[in-house]
């Protein structure tokens, strides 16, 4: 994205910025890619959890890497909060109204987000 058509951060809207994360992931070919809606939620952390699967540790740091990087450059935007890059099950990055959660499948399975939030809108988003 050339300079000219990139949008600062005052005029990036949320729903733009998740897009770019949804992007990135895809990029980097990870799975099972939903996105929760939290924001009817009277007690949730954040107004977006947008959750994924990456098949191996390496995808999973590539995927957040990815999503780290085009934020920032496309965006401006740098996470308040990164967790797990040295996991092998679970990283977390957190954008303040959008936490990003890659999961290996296993550990996805267990923590079950999903379930935990099942009142949120869910979005689900095709596997490439």
């Amino acid at each position: 994205m050339n300079t000219q058509s990139r949008k600062s951060i005052s005029e990036l809207s949320l729903e733009e910025a998740n897009d770019l994360i949804i992007d990135s992931i895809q990029d980097i070919k990870g799975k099972d890619i939903v996105m929760l809606d939290l924001r009817d939620l009277h007690e949730a952390p954040a107004d977006f959890f947008i959750i994924c699967n990456g098949e191996s540790n390496t995808q999973m740091r590539a995927i957040a890497g990815n999503v780290n990087k085009r934020l920032k450059q496309e965006a401006a935007w740098i996470p308040t909060r990164r967790e797990g890059q040295e996991s092998d099950t679970w990283i977390l990055v957190d954008y303040f109204n959008t936490v990003v959660h890659i999961f290996h499948p296993e550990a996805r399975e267990f923590y079950e987000l999903e379930e935990l939030w099942s009142d949120a809108k869910v979005t689900e988003y095709q596997n490439l």
